[in-house]
């Protein structure tokens, strides 16, 4: 399969209304006049499927596959994403959850020593979810190969310490609560995420 360009990407969230505009409070507590909602995409699984299988070949085309041992998500957001890369990459997922606000490895799940991970998100934007996940990870023994997600809506201002692939690569300007440009101050904030906004 070729691998979709970023318009082609967000041509996709469009369609299915998965590319919001107005005051959004982000998961990370910022906000944002841009929110993209995942779930919307993971509702439709052909359009899921076809997304992550694009994502899949771009992995294939810069990681040496044979490099990785485990897929590993946060949840929420992470864990179709996980599933259907762990489908066509053919190698196992699992997925970290919060409990009492830190990420943790349940459900018999395990990361042994030593195993190369690959980590997924559906949308990355500040990175510090993910860099939690990487200390429940290698806080269990496990080696951080690479992220991928679908789309990273930080841009250049993300830094994982490990390759970041996705499908987009997008500058949404966020803000912080005591920093809202006139137009957003005046329009009233929803939190469509998984997590509430702080």
């Amino acid at each position: 399969m070729s691998i979709m360009s970023e318009d082609e990407v967000l041509n996709v969230y469009k369609s299915v209304g998965a590319l919001l505009e107005g005051h959004f409070v982000l998961s990370s507590g910022l906000h944002s006049r841009m929110y993209l909602q995942s779930a919307l995409i993971f509702s439709n699984t052909n359009i899921a499927e076809t997304l992550c299988k694009s994502l899949a070949t771009k992995i294939q085309s810069i990681v040496n596959i044979n490099h990785i041992d485990i897929i590993v998500s946060p949840a929420m957001g992470g864990v179709i994403v996980g599933y259907e890369l762990s489908r066509h990459l053919f190698k196992p997922n699992i997925f970290a959850e919060r409990k009492e606000g830190k990420f943790s490895i349940r459900r018999g799940f395990e990361i042994k020593k030593s195993q190369k991970v690959l980590v997924v998100e559906d949308i990355v934007t500040t990175g510090k979810s993910s860099l939690e996940c990487f200390e429940c990870i290698r806080d269990l023994g496990g080696e951080i190969i690479c992220e991928a997600a679908l789309i990273n809506r930080g841009g250049d201002s993300v830094d994982l310490g490990v390759p970041l692939i996705t499908l987009a690569n997008l500058n949404i300007p966020n803000y912080d609560a005591d920093k809202l440009p006139e137009d957003l101050k005046n329009i009233p904030f929803i939190k469509p995420g998984s997590r509430p906004g702080k």
